[in-house]
């Protein structure tokens, strides 16, 4: 297939393309697209340099497949072009998540809801992919109430000029900041702009996102979200109330059979997830399992992933890899396919 990835030199570009290799999706001819300021620079995939080019270009190439993540207003005036052409658009943008007659899609949670008319479709945000990955399989035994969530989230959410800033304070450099306070040595409750609830964007993202993807609006969510000075992945702590109660080793084995959850629960010997074992990994990691003894039905659970793969990249080629095996996506015309 022709595959687009639209803002291929940043972050999370960068790490669609990397997927893309890793998961030997097939790919026949690249298109890597970027800003203005980038067109003519190149990227690397399958051992090979590839030359960015710019939106028009790219969509005069048709496209079986654009991967997007080059921010939400890049995505409200392009992504229609490439639909309109043929191409199935995988966004990563917060652009349309929210639309009602776009689907909001992670895999192991809600892939039954694409069909073949899906033409744009949303990548959710990366804090709820980690999030109702995990918890799924415990709605569909318990049925979910309530969720308080507390993030602990990496620089690389933010970005490139993120990175830099806490790297440059560790070193005791100064850089244009990323945020309005130090990063290093500091935690900032304070991910997105602040709305009229006091909430901010990125907190009421976990809410609204969460109850579309499971398709229960009944579910009760509230969410603090914060920024750590950490670069290998996010981190939650999650208090879930149920509407049934359950058992301890019953919930253990619902998550050690759930499709990409690796459970890590051994206190007793320090084995708990962490940052910085699930960077550069699909899976999302639990681990500190146990009962909220202040009221029944409910359990505690800190989840960790990494937010450049599973919360943004690989839950974007997974959804073009369950489009393929359902035959939805598929080659415009006949390619020879790239080795990797």
């Amino acid at each position: 297939m022709k595959v687009a990835v639209v803002g291929a030199t940043g972050l999370v570009g960068a790490k669609m393309l990397q997927v893309l290799e890793e998961r030997q999706f097939p790919v026949s001819q690249l298109i890597p697209v970027a800003s203005e300021r980038s067109i003519g620079k190149f990227v690397r995939f399958c051992g090979k340099r590839y030359r960015v080019t710019g939106m028009q270009d790219a969509i005069a190439l048709r496209p079986d497949l654009a991967l997007f993540s080059a921010g939400g207003s890049t995505s409200k005036t392009w992504a229609p072009a490439f639909a309109e052409v043929g191409t199935i658009v995988v966004d990563n943008s917060s652009a349309w998540r929210m639309e009602p007659d776009k689907k909001l899609v992670v895999p192991e949670v809600n892939a039954h809801v694409l069909t073949e008319n899906d033409r744009i479709i949303a990548n959710p945000n990366c804090s709820t992919i980690q999030m109702v990955v995990a918890l799924k399989p415990l709605h569909d035994r318990y049925r979910i109430r309530r969720i308080v969530v507390s993030t602990y989230q990496a620089v690389t959410g933010t970005g490139v000029k993120a990175v830099q800033q806490l790297m440059a304070e560790r070193r005791g450099k100064s850089v244009e900041p990323a945020y309005p306070h130090p990063i290093d040595l500091n935690v900032l409750p304070h991910i997105d702009v602040f709305l009229e609830n006091g909430y901010t964007k990125e907190e009421m993202k976990m809410v609204l996102e969460t109850q579309k993807i499971m398709g229960d609006s009944s579910i009760r969510v509230t969410s603090t979200t914060v920024r750590v000075p950490v670069l290998g992945g996010h981190s939650e702590a999650v208090n879930v109330e149920f509407e049934r109660d359950f058992d301890l080793d019953e919930v253990r084995q619902l998550l050690r059979q759930a499709p990409g959850v690796v459970l890590v629960d051994d206190p007793a010997h320090n084995q708990y997830p962490m940052p910085l074992y699930a960077r550069d990994k699909d899976e999302v990691f639990v681990g500190r399992l146990r009962r909220d003894e202040s009221q029944p039905c409910t359990l505690n659970l800190w989840i960790v992933a990494d937010n450049l793969r599973k919360g943004a990249a690989t839950n974007a080629v997974q959804i073009a890899e369950y489009l393929a095996q359902r035959g939805i996506l598929k080659a415009q015309h006949r390619q020879t396919e790239l080795t990797c």
